[in-house]
């Protein structure tokens, strides 16, 4: 396997920031019950998470080459370890709102470095389509992972315990680990960097924001942002949801969310394949649509759920099973339109590009969060979920001006060639 050592340590990592980035809505859960907050409330989670890694990424992405990517990711994971040990050590909103803040910072160095680093140790656009899948696929690997040990540590019977804080405990643990792992494997990062350049980090932070300008990156933006916007305004109210509409136990709540994550990570383990045989737009085409049939199919099940004391898996409504389902055709769509976009650029923009990506995708996770949060107070469950069927649209536009504007970049490449 090419480069194997180093393609682990970026498995690894991305299994720890999925676990604690995607916990946001296992927690807004847990402390609406531990602090009695409202809905919009506990939703601020969700920026404090999102904003820092847009701010860090807007900051840093150019100045990284400089700094090296194996010491970003290492300044990551030592950020977010100790940001863990406080969350049981010192108990309350401002903690879990810093914890967040924390593990939002460290992701935008980490996921600028990972994204960089993907197309210095891949040899060309299958290679690195391939990893970008697998990469992603191991990110939802680690949200499975993440539901189901928050759901361990959970208290069925007192929603004020605050039992479920030493999870953090063993979150801590594995990021430690993933630091002493990614410690001991070095890489030739040298193809970052510019021979014989003289730019300066002014220069660089400026070819990054020009970067917004070309049409193939801003209208990469756009579907980035959309896309982002659906996928964290289901999976952070979900657990939500699962409990509010559909009546399920606090544990069997987030517990629901893993066939979510379960089939996310299905489906980008095995897009790989799939992009191998057809070419992206129509696949992704095909996977927007599916996901407006099953919104359309599903929701109107959700209205006959009623409360069950003796609920189990076996007796839980039909809708908690088959909503998830959702993941499989949402998660080839990420993954894809990142690859294309990078194999559209020479490796020294990798890094630049990646943080427009992290910027706007933290942007529209935000976006998505806060709106579903306000409609779900506001209207209920079934019609914030619905309301996931404009960016849908919004997608399905803004990929075809996408696939215009790559085919107008390749061509240009060639001519240049």
């Amino acid at each position: 396997m090419h480069n194997w050592r180093i393609k682990i340590a970026l498995f690894l990592i991305y299994v720890v920031f999925a676990m604690l980035l995607n916990s946001v809505g296992t927690v807004i859960l847990q402390v609406m019950g531990n602090y009695d907050l409202r809905h919009v409330d506990a939703a601020i989670l969700e920026a404090f998470k999102d904003l820092p890694i847009a701010v860090v990424s807007l900051l840093v992405a150019s100045f990284l080459p400089r700094l090296g990517f194996r010491r970003a990711m290492m300044l990551g994971l030592a950020i977010v370890t100790g940001a863990c040990i406080a969350m049981p050590l010192v108990p309350a909103f401002l903690t879990t709102k810093l914890l967040f803040l924390c593990v939002g910072a460290s992701f935008a160095l980490v996921k600028v470095s990972v994204y960089a680093t993907v197309g210095l140790i891949t040899e060309d656009a299958k290679e690195h389509a391939s990893t970008m899948n697998t990469l992603e696929g191991m990110f939802m690997i680690g949200v499975l992972m993440g539901y189901w040990i928050f759901a361990q540590f959970v208290s069925i019977d007192d929603p004020k315990s605050q039992d479920w804080l030493n999870v953090y405990w063993l979150l801590a643990g594995i990021a430690a680990f993933t630091f002493v792992v990614l410690f001991f494997t070095p890489y030739d990062e040298s193809g970052s960097k510019l021979e014989n350049s003289s730019r300066s980090l002014g220069d660089d932070f400026v070819g990054m924001l020009r970067l917004v300008i070309r049409p193939v990156a801003y209208v990469f933006v756009i579907s980035a942002f959309l896309y982002v916007l659906i996928e964290q305004g289901i999976g952070t109210w979900l657990p939500t949801f699962n409990k509010e509409i559909l009546h399920l136990p606090t544990d069997m709540a987030i517990e629901a969310g893993i066939i979510f994550s379960g089939t996310l990570a299905i489906g980008r383990l095995s897009a790989g394949a799939v992009l191998a045989r057809f070419d992206w737009y129509p696949v992704l085409n095909f996977c927007l649509v599916a996901m407006a049939v099953l919104v359309l199919l599903v929701l109107p099940l959700t209205h006959g759920a009623v409360a069950d004391a003796n609920i189990t898996w076996l007796t839980a409504p039909p809708a908690a099973y088959i909503f998830p389902l959702i993941g499989l055709f949402m998660a080839p769509i990420y993954p894809a339109i990142n690859s294309v976009v990078l194999s559209a650029l020479p490796r020294h923009q990798h890094a630049a590009m990646t943080g427009l990506i992290v910027i706007f995708s933290a942007l529209g996770g935000t976006t998505g969060s806060l709106i579903t949060g306000r409609v779900f107070g506001a209207f209920g469950g079934q019609t914030a979920f619905y309301f996931s069927l404009v960016p849908m649209v919004g997608i399905l536009i803004a990929l075809y001006f996408f696939r215009r504007e790559t085919r107008r970049t390749g061509e240009a490449v060639t001519g240049e060639a």
